[in-house]
């Protein structure tokens, strides 16, 4: 499953997917300390899932923000990861020097996600730019990166002993180590494009045009169980451990593995299967993955902890697995002229409605129990994996035929 491209392009594969994981420490570094916040603000259950989607709405008006401004022609891609990546790390460490409750918290977070903004679009230009051949498993390392860095903050809290100030500032350090990768090594490769121009009006065209609808209701139900689970897997595990008489892991290392590793390997195998079966049935794929482990952590919920972390290493490994494949389906059945416009309003969407899924866990677990709110979020990935079969005919053939010419 080698990368193609040259020795200069299998280096910035490595510098980029770095910088990728060292500064996305910093977006769930408040949600992974939850419980310490909890004990020493008196969160509710709504107050903590706030602190995850306060992020989500920033990274929307961040990634809405860089569009119109066309920021990534404006400034130097590796300039403008390597800015917005301190000025992650800056509110993180402010959350914990100075946060002492959750108003100024929820600022904070929120300029956490206006910046992350600058860090992983952008990473994903640079990862195009590298590779033409080879770039469904490229940017599958990349999103594998972004899993990896994002579950980080739960393998730092598993440090019982260790106060949860110090966990956010060991990711505004990681943080500082990207930003130093991005602005001293990270380079845009030869095939660098301009960004498209952004074309507010062409939003409505994305929902009347038959493949643009599929490719976005795809990537909607991707969104809709993606976030939801990352912010409150930890707590469905310790649950389960709790009704069903403990475990010999904690919950905070078996979602580190399920989400960092387990997205750190099906990442790059969907994009590679991507480029050689199709992207949109490989999205499909995954997804129908995700919905039956969604499903089956209802049904094994207070059973065996080994059974329990079983379906969580799939789980995590499916429901980021198909994340690099929606952009590449969207841009092959869009007017070439507005890409970006395309890109930018599927995520700035797609992101709105995680923190819709983020609010209504708590809420669905305490009216039916964790069953119901992991079947209202397979609702997702079964929507998404029916859109994705439908597209499949009008994206993968084109797919298949520019990967192998």
């Amino acid at each position: 499953m080698a990368v193609a491209g040259g020795a200069a392009a299998r280096r910035q594969l490595i510098l980029i997917a770095a910088v990728q994981i060292l500064v996305m420490v910093t977006w769930f570094s408040a949600s992974a300390v939850v419980p310490s916040l909890t004990a020493e603000w008196g969160l509710t259950a709504g107050g903590a899932a706030w602190l995850t989607a306060s992020v989500q709405l920033g990274f929307v008006c961040g990634a809405v923000a860089s569009a119109v401004l066309n920021l990534p022609d404006r400034v130097p891609v590796q300039v403008l990861v390597c800015g917005c990546s301190l000025l992650a790390v800056a509110a993180t460490v402010a959350l914990a020097a100075m946060a002492g409750g959750l108003g100024t918290a929820l600022v904070l977070r929120f300029t956490t996600g206006f910046a992350l903004a600058g860090v992983y679009p952008p990473g994903l230009k640079l990862m195009a730019s590298w590779f033409d051949r080879g770039r469904g498993l490229a940017l599958g390392v990349l999103v594998g990166s972004l899993s990896l860095g994002s579950a980080l903050p739960h393998l730092l809290s598993s440090f019982g002993r260790l106060p949860w100030e110090a966990v956010l500032y060991a990711a505004g350090g990681l943080g500082v180590a990207g930003a130093v990768l991005a602005g001293c090594w990270v380079r845009p490769g030869p095939d660098a494009l301009p960004a498209a121009p952004f074309r507010p009006g062409y939003v409505v065209a994305l929902f009347r045009e038959r493949g643009p609808r599929l490719a976005n209701l795809g990537y909607f139900g991707h969104m809709w169980e993606l976030y939801a689970v990352w912010t409150w897997l930890p707590s469905y595990l310790a649950a389960s451990q709790a009704a069903g008489g403990g475990g010999s892991l904690s919950p905070a290392i078996v979602a580190f593995l399920a989400i960092g590793v387990g997205g750190l390997l099906g990442c790059p195998f969907a994009g590679w299967a991507g480029d050689r079966l199709g992207r949109a049935r490989t999205a499909a794929g995954a997804m129908a993955g995700s919905a039956t482990c969604c499903l089956l952590a209802a049904v094994m919920f207070g059973r065996p902890s080994w059974m329990v972390i079983a379906v969580a290493m799939v789980w995590g490994a499916t429901v980021i697995a198909d994340s690099g494949l929606f952009s590449a389906c969207l841009t092959t059945v869009v007017d070439h002229r507005y890409v970006g416009t395309a890109l930018t309003a599927q995520t700035a969407l797609g992101f709105l409605l995680t923190v819709v899924t983020i609010q209504a866990v708590p809420l669905l677990v305490q009216a039916g129990g964790w069953w119901l709110a992991l079947a209202v979020l397979a609702v997702g990935p079964v929507w998404g994996c029916v859109a994705m079969s439908r597209l499949a005919p009008l994206t993968d053939n084109r797919n298949r035929e520019a990967v192998f010419a």
